[in-house]
């Protein structure tokens, strides 16, 4: 089984059946409504749940005897989350996990809502076992009017708008609007990480030189770094925080949000130099590869909320514990810093670690005093019982790290983490491409049967062209076209949109397609950045032209709504820039060259580098040497400008107004 999450129910006394035909077949047998409870592994309220209700003999018993009770992992199975997810926004003005969803035997939704605490489960199960027997026309009728308004919700191919400089201007503007001033980010608590936001402001910047875009990127970057969502010891981003100065987390550290915010705090440092996102960036990446990496390949999907069933005990502290850990003096010193109280921030007295003030450029005596605490603290926090980890391996969210890695490791000349990401992307092609077809996950090394959507067909696909853009190994180009070319065949809606699931994919209610980019980027602004970046990898126009009209899809969204449309933003900002097509035609992989131009380039630029006529590159066809030196073409839309040999002289080819490091 490759669900971590329908593994931690396999010993409730539930009798739960997976997502499949044969358990609406049961319902339909016993004639009894079905229970649709999705959730995913790491998630606390799923946990809060479980222990509440589905572990109790008695709520189980009366689940068993009045339904057919289902279980399915969001993360393994979003299509059905996003068809469900949809029926509960449209019942009950809001979404979340765990889902409860009360269906017909063919699947119609009901009854939605979220969590339940134990006696009100209770109730709501009896008053539906009612309902069912006494009033099934009602019943069936509301079912009816739901599955009328999620396929409403999904439909495609509505109005479009054509990507121009107006139309992402506007939408930084907005998003300008809708900043929290004094703590970075937007919006209220819960305030989650913007990263795509912060992505699609950077590239906006690069274009027009915008100091406001640039300063709420750097603001919100730095408010995060140093809240208690970043892990001030081990590194790596949790989920969320609960407030909205970024205090408290909610304690998930999630792979699909930390690839994307070593993106953004590397290009953050790439723009300004600053020595906080430099950090930021290294300690992501190292928590990318040495906690989430698998011992079969690929990266885990993320660490739970809970350790041992309580919300933070890893992760929090009191005053007298960094007494014990460091002593007095270091442990009054390290409070202070850390600003652990006796009133604490958290539950029961404790205090989530955040960095009190800059100390990244402070004198290095105290830099030195800061590093070892927290190396005396981690030491001594890994002896506390840690958090489970949900070892499955995401197609997509796996594609977003290879992308982030190799984008981190070729700024940072890092070789370390570029041969991770090409052995991530090795995975991926190896293990999840079967019979030409994507499949969506693994575990252990084992892949699963569910197929690949959009999303993973998108992410995938620009992470094997990021590969191929630090290799020069046609392979990973070939991979990528393979992946487009299934996209562009099963998945589009036929007026220049897209689907999520491919046209020979399970059938139900309704066939998803959810333009917003949430946690993730959604699959059709993921499938364009992929489409945008192949066709200036490879020439071949009509994937361009597919991605322009996918984009002119989303371009109402972007200018609309453009919190929850920053990946399709920032791929757009790449579509108007060319983008940037480079060639380094060189026989060194060290010359300065080749640093130069990846410091440069503007964000989303497509970069190849290697020796001239390399067989199976085509940015590098026809690039000579000029005077036997490493020699730089600069392109958009395949129409170049003079060759430069000098990093001085390509700087020039840029407009830039960031310091550069």
């Amino acid at each position: 089984m490759t669900s971590p999450y329908l593994l931690q129910h396999a010993q409730n006394p539930v009798d739960w059946w997976p997502w499949c035909p044969e358990a609406f077949e049961e319902a339909r047998r016993r004639d009894v409504p079905v229970l649709i409870s999705i959730g995913y592994s790491s998630c606390h309220w799923c946990h809060v749940m479980a222990r509440e209700s589905f572990e109790d003999l008695a709520v189980a018993a009366q689940l068993n005897s009045d339904f057919v009770a289902v279980k399915v992992d969001r993360e393994e199975r979003p299509d059905v989350d996003a068809v469900y997810m949809t029926a509960t926004q449209a019942m009950t003005g809001q979404g979340g996990w765990p889902m409860t969803v009360f269906a017909t035997p063919d699947g119609v939704p009901f009854f939605c809502g979220t969590y339940f605490a134990k006696d009100d489960f209770g109730r709501l199960m009896t008053s539906v076992t009612s309902a069912w027997r006494d009033q099934r026309a009602d019943v069936v009728a509301q079912g009816a009017a739901v599955v009328q308004a999620i396929g409403g919700a999904q439909l495609v191919g509505g109005p479009t708008a054509p990507i121009s400089a107006e139309l992402l201007d506007a939408a930084a503007a907005g998003l300008a609007g809708e900043q929290d001033d004094t703590y970075g980010g937007f919006g209220g608590a819960p305030k989650f990480p913007p990263h795509m936001n912060l992505l699609f402001l950077l590239r906006q910047h690069e274009r027009t030189g915008s100091a406001e875009s640039l300063e709420i990127v750097r603001h919100a970057a730095e408010q995060m770094a140093r809240g208690g969502i970043y892990d001030q010891l081990a590194g790596g981003f949790a989920r969320y925080a609960v407030d909205a100065r970024w205090v408290v987390p909610h304690f998930e550290k999630m792979l699909y949000d930390n690839a994307l915010l070593l993106r953004a705090y590397t290009q953050v440092w790439r723009l300004t130099g600053d020595t906080l996102a430099r950090r930021i960036a290294d300690e992501t990446a190292a928590f990318l590869v040495r906690d989430l990496g698998t011992p079969q390949g690929g990266l885990a999907s993320a660490l739970d909320a809970d350790t041992d069933g309580v919300e933070g005990l890893t992760y929090a502290w009191t005053p007298d514990q960094l007494t014990e850990a460091l002593g007095a003096a270091d442990g009054a010193w390290a409070a202070d810093l850390f600003r652990v109280t006796a009133d604490g921030t958290f539950e029961h007295g404790r205090s989530v670690l955040v960095l009190a003030r800059d100390i990244d450029e402070a004198d290095p005596a105290l830099v030195e005093r800061w590093q070892d605490v927290r190396r005396r603290l981690l030491a001594v926090r890994a002896q506390r019982p840690q958090p489970a980890r949900d070892d499955k391996v995401v197609a997509s969210w796996n594609g977003l790290a290879i992308t982030a890695l190799a984008e981190y490791g070729v700024l940072t000349a890092d070789r370390a983490i570029l041969d991770a990401a090409v052995a991530l992307a090795g995975v991926l092609a190896d293990r999840h491409l079967v019979d030409g077809r994507l499949r969506r996950v693994s575990r252990d090394g084992v892949v699963g049967d569910p197929a690949g959507v959009l999303e993973d067909h998108g992410c995938v696909a620009e992470a094997f062209l990021a590969v191929y853009q630090v290799t020069a190994e046609p392979r990973w180009l070939d991979l990528a076209k393979q992946l487009l070319d299934v996209a562009l065949d099963r998945f589009p809606s036929g007026k220049g949109g897209f689907y999520d699931t491919a046209d020979d994919a399970e059938e139900l209610l309704t066939r998803p397609a959810d333009a917003t980019d949430n946690a993730t980027p959604s699959g059709t602004s993921a499938i364009c950045a992929a489409l945008v970046g192949y066709a200036a990898l490879s020439g071949e126009t009509s994937y361009r032209e597919a991605a322009d009209a996918a984009l002119a899809t989303l371009g109402p969204l972007i200018s609309g709504h453009p919190r929850f449309a920053g990946y399709a933003a920032a791929v757009a900002e790449a579509a108007l820039a060319g983008p940037y097509e480079i060639a380094v035609a060189t026989t060194d992989p060290a010359d300065p060259l080749v640093a130069a131009v990846y410091r440069h380039a503007p964000g989303g630029s497509v970069i190849v580098t290697g020796e001239p006529d390399r067989a199976g590159v085509p940015l590098l066809a026809g690039r000579p040497l000029r005077e036997g030196a490493a020699t730089a073409y600069v392109c958009r839309g395949f129409v170049c400008e003079h060759p430069v040999t000098t990093a001085a002289e390509l700087a020039g080819r840029f407009t830039r107004t960031g310091k550069r490091v």
